[in-house]
């Protein structure tokens, strides 16, 4: 209910691109019970909560307690790969084009919402944890080339590049066709009794590590946020042939993902950053939903976004549960 707070959920002010963040410009309340702290806050235990207290007075609703302005955060840099970067939303930005950057993605929804005017987002499509330091062809430059020491707040997805997950994916698809009620991808990537994408997430992990510890290092007072990924199938059964992953497979696929959540949550708890958790917050979120209910598209999209990746909708979900991250107090989290 506007102007009032509830458990679990906290007033945020007007940002008209959003509905969970005020879509009408008034105050709303956002839930997520999602976020894993790790380490602590070094730039601020406690962030703006922007209430627009005059609408609050104007439709005579209490104003009292109505927004704490500690240490608001004023230095914003986004980091990642094409789950930042936002691929298919409009407006796509041309500074540069290959990297596939919506002004509509969650890094820039949670600028605005938190009224920040110094803010950069580096992310790129096709990152990986590497190029946080090295070049990516086209050329884009090193991402943490636009970390300061005065940032104060980075945002970062990354990690699914690093352990092929666009390949598990397209592989998954062309062996779905052989074998529609059955798991030919689950028996080829675990033929030999290995697990191909296990070992591609405990590969990922201490690279994830290094970043995390590379943005401490460059910028010393920020906060840093671990984004997830939203989760792309349901936990069992999908939607075979909407989404061309064989049913017997669609366990598997989603097991690698919570896979890579928990490597992730872990990595964030182990170098003092805080992990949002979008794998868990967008249960029956998937692919596999009605438009307007998926927050992710799927191999052929219906609205505008890439194939398997977020669509405004889950962007702004996301955008939602990292400014919530932000808001929560870290002792509620321990």
């Amino acid at each position: 209910m506007i102007g009032k707070s509830s458990p679990g959920g906290v007033l945020i002010g007007p940002a008209p691109f959003n509905a969970k963040l005020g879509f009408h410009g008034l105050p709303q309340v956002i839930r997520t019970d999602k976020t894993v702290w790790g380490g602590h806050l070094r730039a601020y235990h406690r962030v703006v909560l922007v209430v627009a207290t005059a609408v609050l007075a104007l439709f005579g609703l209490p104003t009292t307690a109505a927004a704490e302005t500690v240490n608001a955060p004023k230095h914003y840099v986004a980091l990642g790969d094409s789950y930042a970067s936002g691929p298919g939303i409009p407006q796509q930005r041309a500074d540069p084009i290959g990297c596939q950057r919506s002004t509509h993605n969650y890094p820039a929804l949670l600028a605005q919402a938190l009224h920040i005017r110094d803010y950069t987002d580096v992310s790129c499509g096709g990152a990986r944890t590497g190029n946080m330091t090295v070049a990516q062809p086209g050329p884009h430059p090193p991402q943490f080339d636009a970390l300061r020491p005065d940032t104060d707040l980075v945002t970062i997805t990354i990690g699914g590049n690093d352990i092929d997950i666009g390949d598990l994916w397209v592989t998954c698809t062309r062996l779905g066709a052989t074998d529609p009620s059955g798991d030919p991808c689950k028996r080829q990537a675990t033929a030999g009794g290995t697990d191909l994408y296990a070992q591609h997430i405990a590969a990922a992990a201490p690279k994830v590590a290094s970043t995390l510890e590379g943005i401490r290092q460059r910028s010393p007072r920020a906060t840093v946020l671990l984004v997830g990924y939203l989760r792309i199938l349901p936990p069992t059964t999908g939607c075979y042939p909407a989404f061309p992953i064989a049913r017997g497979d669609v366990p598997y696929v989603d097991g690698v993902e919570q896979q890579l959540t928990a490597m992730l949550a872990d990595q964030a708890r182990s170098h003092g950053a805080v992990f949002v958790d979008s794998y868990a917050g967008s249960l029956g979120h998937d692919a596999c939903q009605q438009p307007g209910v998926k927050w992710v598209e799927g191999t052929t999209p219906t609205s505008a976004a890439a194939p398997d990746h977020p669509n405004l909708t889950g962007m702004q979900e996301v955008a939602a549960f990292a400014l919530d991250a932000l808001q929560t107090p870290p002792a509620s989290h321990h």
